[in-house]
């Protein structure tokens, strides 16, 4: 007589650390100890002493909290409602009820994983979150990947909400750009690696959306390049006379949508001369964002496109050794980047 083996019993799936976990669902490490010590949605074991692990259904819980919060239940009601609880479960769906977009997600399309992990932990306002992940994009892709592949992605898509859900989602957009600005702003600038004259940045006036000169701003400080930032809505007299002060190489100005594209500020930024008299010069003038479109603007004057391309042109006119007089049309422009992390978003391009 053969006795039957019973089959081994598949081995149980891998605990995670909580650390990776929090990269996993794009929320901060001490937001998952919060509503462990809050809401008592914590891993099942811990190993050595005090190190948690998280099991597949300690994660599916947390995913389920993630998903309700994102639709604006209250962390205390969406814990009962991931535990099983029937308390939160009215709750739940009132708020599908009343919020637009369903489930609340953003429309991100085809993008790297963290930019999702970073959208979802805006839509919760979990600040911690959105710091540590802003931090862990730019450590981990650099400044000009981080922000084409991973930031300028998500703001475009809160932006689309807003857009599309009438006044809701705008404490969503100020607080993912404000820590944005403060992220960029962390951002050390390497010691100045030539002597030529500085890059001046500005928006247009008007112009309050400075995020995308923020980061060239910063990148340009990352290369040691020399740059004057002026920020958001610089009025017009300011900024001709930072020309004048300044004797730019080039002077980068931002604009976001048509009505606050100036062309006529541009012709007399490009035409203004600085220096003594016998030895005047020109800056190069760099329209950037969508809103000057993209025909040619005059002499000295071209366009900046993708955040790559943009700090491709500047490099190469810092450079280029400047003459006595005008330096003349500065080099063709770049053509539009393509593909998903050079084709930046209306919205946040450069």
């Amino acid at each position: 007589m053969v006795s039957r083996v019973d089959p081994a019993p598949p081995p149980p799936a891998p605990a995670l650390s909580t650390g990776a976990v929090a990269r996993r669902l794009g929320v901060s490490p001490t937001t998952l100890r919060s509503w462990e010590r809050r809401y008592a949605i914590g891993p099942a074991r811990r190993e050595d002493g005090r190190h948690r692990r998280w099991t597949p259904q300690d994660i599916a819980r947390l995913e389920e909290m993630c998903r309700l919060t994102a639709r604006g239940v209250p962390p205390s009601e969406a814990a009962r409602a991931a535990l099983g609880g029937a308390p939160g479960a009215p709750a739940v769906t009132r708020a599908a009820a009343v919020t637009p977009g369903g489930p609340g997600a953003l429309p991100l399309g085809e993008v790297r994983p963290e930019a999702r992990g970073l959208a979802r932990a805006a839509v919760r306002l979990d600040a911690p979150a959105v710091a540590d992940l802003l931090d862990s994009a730019l450590a981990g892709h650099g400044l000009v990947t981080a922000w084409e592949e991973v930031i300028a992605p998500t703001l475009h898509a809160v932006g689309r909400k807003w857009a599309s859900a009438g006044e809701r989602y705008v404490e969503v957009e100020h607080l993912l750009s404000w820590h944005v600005s403060a992220a960029l702003h962390r951002i050390r600038p390497a010691p100045q690696r030539t002597a030529e004259p500085p890059v001046l940045l500005a928006c247009t006036p008007g112009e309050l959306h400075s995020l995308p000169v923020e980061a060239l701003a910063a990148a340009l400080g990352e290369r040691g390049l020399p740059v004057r930032m002026f920020g958001a809505a610089l009025p017009a007299e300011a900024l001709r006379d930072a020309v004048r002060r300044t004797g730019p190489r080039a002077a980068v100005l931002w604009s976001q949508s048509r009505t606050t594209a100036d062309h006529a500020l541009a012709r007399s930024v490009a035409g203004i001369e600085w220096g003594l008299r016998g030895a005047r010069g020109h800056s190069a003038l760099l329209l950037a964002g969508p809103g000057w479109g993209a025909q040619p603007q005059g002499p000295r004057t071209e366009r900046l496109f993708a955040l790559r391309s943009g700090i491709e042109v500047i490099e190469a006119l810092l450079v280029r050794a400047p003459g006595p007089a005008a330096p003349g049309p500065p080099a063709q422009g770049p053509a539009p980047s393509t593909g998903a992390g050079r084709a930046t978003p209306a919205s946040y391009g450069s």
